[in-house]
């Protein structure tokens, strides 16, 4: 039996969905043994790997020796990297002392040492990777690898032909953690739009949870998910979204659920630059009245669709 081991970390500032899609990975590997290794961090959700049944191996800190002396400890066939500060010298100090073979996931196109490659984004392009791979490294890019939970293969069955005359739901998702604290400013601008119902999507992570909540508690138009395992549903449920250019639009996507994009942080990039080459709706950063521009645009062009 092959034993994996996946190197991946979640908090309160880096977000959740390093961990989120790993665990998605994880579940093509059925005849494996799986181990977790992450760090404790603030706000993290460790939680989630145990409770999906994985052995979890927490490290106390990301030095290089730390993971080769757990990786030989486990025997590892497999080592899975899911990580931002995990770069080419790194890998290739793994590569030199260990047998394990390297998979890494990449947003953002950096140099790596490994054997399969995956950018599981709608905009990734393979042929970037040309000089930033090893030659016989295998690259799985693209939609038709993107790393979705399978309430979205349940959910996306059940779409029907979007006919939307009139907006009614509108879905708030800016990252488990919303670390640009941005969630807020975005419901008061919604709120420049009547008859309109809100849902908001964040986790327990997010360390404004409790501002969000006050900020709610009075309105009724706005409802609150916390750790929803529906997000598919909303999102089938919604007329469109507001969201981040991260994994919420390749989820969004894939439910062909109308959006607009607010980036929120660098590694966004590229998602950015796609989406807008796309002529989708974009924004390079939250701004109020732009942001009410686009929706009174949206609602307007489905109105007079």
């Amino acid at each position: 039996m092959t034993n994996i081991l996946i190197r991946a970390d979640s908090s309160s500032k880096i977000g959740i969905g390093h961990i989120m899609r790993s665990l998605v990975l994880a579940t093509f590997f059925k005849k494996s043994n799986i181990t977790f290794a992450s760090l404790n961090l603030k706000g993290n959700i460790n939680h989630k790997i145990l409770e999906n049944g994985y052995a979890l191996k927490v490290l106390q800190s990301n030095k290089k020796e730390d993971l080769l002396k757990l990786i030989n400890e486990l025997e590892c066939d497999l080592l899975i990297i899911d990580h931002y500060e995990i770069n080419h010298t790194y890998e290739s100090y793994i590569k030199k002392n260990t047998s394990a073979s390297i998979m890494c996931i990449d947003d953002t196109y950096e140099k790596h040492n490994c054997d399969i490659l995956i950018n599981h984004n709608i905009y990734a392009d393979e042929k970037r990777y040309k000089k930033l791979v090893p030659k016989k490294c295998e690259l799985l890019c693209g939609s038709d690898y993107t790393l979705l939970r399978d309430e979205f293969h349940i959910q996306s069955k059940k779409i029907k032909p979007r006919e939307v005359k009139k907006i009614k739901k509108i879905l708030v998702t800016m990252g488990g953690t919303d670390h640009s604290n941005i969630n807020v400013k975005i419901l008061k601008t919604l709120d420049n739009f009547k008859n309109i119902k809100v849902n908001i999507v964040t986790s327990s992570s997010n360390k404004n949870l409790k501002h969000l909540k006050s900020y709610i508690k009075s309105k009724k138009c706005l409802t609150l998910h916390v750790d929803s395992s529906n997000i598919a549903k909303l999102m089938r449920q919604s007329d469109f979204a507001i969201i981040s250019p991260s994994v919420s639009a390749n989820e969004a996507y894939y439910m062909k659920l109308p959006f607009i994009a607010i980036k929120t942080a660098q590694n966004q990039n590229e998602m950015y630059k796609y989406l807008k080459s796309k002529n989708l709706l974009v924004l390079k950063r939250f701004n109020k009245k732009e942001l009410k521009k686009k929706v009174s645009n949206l609602i307007k062009s489905i109105k007079h669709a």
